[in-house]
């Protein structure tokens, strides 16, 4: 998300500034210096903080615009107060895994109270929820949603899984608890004898332990690894599935309503609000609802499905585009600038 819409705001100088050298942008990102404190522990932010206010001392920003946890508490320890203060917020708090962590909790609330900042949310539930938990109340808070580039999935591509007798599901994120593909496998256990296969794509630390599961259980799922190429993809599926417990704003999902297929996806308030009546849910308290869910979208027509996707696509278009974040963003840059002035 930030590789793209820095490409988009060229009338800025951006200077990105990361704590740990691992990225996943290669050579994509466009700056005029990208800038790595290389912290080998969590132990090591003061020395981040001591960095980060020299940093910020020299090259004099405009704004300085956060994102994740640790770089805004290092922000808000760091930043004098004549420079703005940004800071996206890209997950629903109440199911974040490190925010069930009091220190985490703690540690948020006692910075934004020491030095109050521009909140921006993913989603009207994570804004909102965000002010809630930490029983804060707001100084400027904003919702701007995450966006899927159509430049990429255009209408073009919609070529769906015409020829194939089995009714093909896909999955796309890394390979983390927070997905919970376990639940997934497990279905696909309970429906072995259906013609139904998922594939999931990406990569992560519970690569092996999902692997065990699909051998030990035999379902009829598949782990395809990182690919770069997911707009040719997406579209061969007949179905899109994400079985997360929580999420912020779903960039596959977008990406998948972009790329012209239906949804199936967990029962929580990110994906009610990305897709809306756009999409179909399963409860994760109910282990026979996703299979039946499953069984129930293979035997849909085809025109039903389609016509479900191409609702699907209109609400991203409609809401989801990079133009829309971009002019939202600037938008908020731009009032943080003359409110400062």
């Amino acid at each position: 998300m930030m590789v793209r819409v820095i490409k988009e705001l060229p009338e800025y100088d951006h200077i990105v500034v990361t704590l740990f050298p691992e990225n996943h942008w290669k050579n994509e990102l466009q700056c005029s210096k990208l800038i790595c404190f290389n912290l080998t522990s969590l132990f090591l932010l003061p020395i981040a903080v001591f960095k980060f206010r020299g940093l910020v001392k020299k090259e004099k920003p405009a704004i300085v615009h956060t994102h994740l946890f640790w770089p805004t508490v290092i922000a808000r320890l760091s930043v004098p107060k004549k420079y703005p203060l940004i800071t996206t917020i890209h997950a629903f708090i109440t199911t974040s895994i490190e925010y069930k962590n009091w220190h985490v909790r703690f540690l948020d609330k006692l910075t934004y109270k020491f030095r109050k900042n521009i909140i921006i949310g993913v989603a009207k539930g994570a804004t909102s929820e965000y002010f809630s938990l930490l029983k804060l109340k707001p100084y400027k808070a904003y919702t701007l949603y995450t966006f899927v580039d159509f430049d990429r999935f255009n209408i073009q591509h919609i070529i769906g899984n015409q020829h194939s007798a089995t009714f093909k599901v896909v999955s796309v994120g890394a390979l983390r608890m927070q997905k919970n593909y376990l639940w997934s496998v497990k279905a696909f256990e309970k429906i072995k004898a259906e013609n139904i296969e998922l594939h999931i794509y990406g990569i992560g630390d519970m690569q092996q332990e999902i692997q065990e599961q699909i051998d030990a259980t035999g379902a009829k799922v598949v782990l395809k690894g990182e690919v770069k190429n997911i707009e040719d993809i997406i579209p061969q599926y007949d179905l899109y599935l994400m079985s997360s417990t929580y999420e912020g704003f779903s960039l596959s999902v977008l990406e998948a309503m972009a790329a012209g297929i239906p949804l199936l996806l967990t029962d929580i308030a990110s994906f009610r609000e990305q897709g809306e009546d756009t999409a179909a849910y399963f409860s994760l308290t109910n282990e026979k609802d996703l299979p039946q869910r499953l069984i129930e979208f293979s035997k849909t027509s085809p025109e039903a499905l389609k016509q479900m996707a191409e609702k699907g696509r209109q609400r991203a278009i409609e809401h989801f585009t990079l133009p829309q974040h971009v002019e939202g963003l600037r938008k908020i840059y731009e009032g943080a600038l003359s409110t400062e002035n």
